[in-house]
């Protein structure tokens, strides 16, 4: 154990502060919010921590990069209400969102890599293809048959802000233009994965406003560093509260 705990020594509140860049009022705020364990007080009512407040608050600074600062409190708090299965659920629920997150950004990743060849390539044969597709596939009924979908998914596509064909102004027809084949082919691969139109939209969105998918290279490199980031945030922050629980707590019970 560590030689401070064994100590018991007492600790000010600016002595949990320094070295973590915080107020002094910030750690009377987390120690209110049940983040930290209460705080003794002295005869003139000032607030006496302790090195295990010192781990507690270690604890919570390393949960948040990876837990957000909302679930890392309730984790904090559930530990320190020794409802221990209550924080195992709330880590395991934020694994669970890196896990799917994951799979939201190979699926991603894997419908561009099927639009390339009809939406980026420069080669003089593909990009021809892509015209006599376009030229054949423009109105909602023949483009609902290449997707093997029908034309009423379409068009609830178009209302939830998926697709955007514009309107022959002759007929008054849908006509699906490059950049709306495109949107409704990427729409059909995330939804072959399972994923809600309220997801799809964000990143068909964005796919719209970069022109295309290779703008967005730079943004998925981005994507996969902050996915490893908070993977890794998750390990330090479960050390460091396995640090706050086997020793913290053992010399809380001392």
């Amino acid at each position: 154990m560590d030689r401070n705990l064994q100590s018991g020594r007492r600790l000010r509140p600016v002595d949990l502060a320094r070295g973590h860049g915080l107020s002094t009022q910030a750690v009377r705020n987390y120690e209110e919010a049940g983040i930290l364990p209460p705080a003794d007080r002295t005869p003139h009512g000032y607030r006496t921590y302790t090195p295990v407040h010192a781990l507690a608050l270690r604890a919570f600074l390393a949960l948040v990069p990876g837990h957000g600062h909302g679930t890392a409190a309730s984790i904090m708090r559930a530990v320190n209400q020794d409802a221990t299965e209550e924080a195992f659920r709330l880590i395991d629920e934020s694994h669970a969102q890196l896990l799917d997150d994951r799979a939201t950004l190979r699926a991603v990743e894997s419908a561009l890599r099927d639009l390339k060849p009809l939406a980026a390539s420069e080669a003089p044969a593909a990009a021809d293809s892509f015209v006599r597709l376009a030229a054949s596939d423009r109105f909602i009924g023949s483009l609902a048959r290449q997707l093997g979908i029908r034309p009423a998914t379409l068009r609830k596509w178009e209302r939830a802000g998926l697709v955007s064909p514009r309107r022959d102004p002759q007929t008054g027809y849908r006509v699906y233009d490059e950049a709306a084949v495109r949107d409704a082919r990427l729409a059909h691969q995330l939804r072959r994965g399972g994923y809600p139109l309220e997801r799809i939209a964000p990143l068909i969105a964005h796919v719209r406003e970069a022109g295309g998918p290779e703008p967005l290279e730079a943004t998925l490199r981005d994507w996969h560093a902050r996915l490893s980031a908070r993977g890794r945030a998750l390990l330090t922050g479960a050390a460091a509260l396995e640090t706050y629980v086997r020793d913290g707590r053992e010399q809380q019970l001392a």
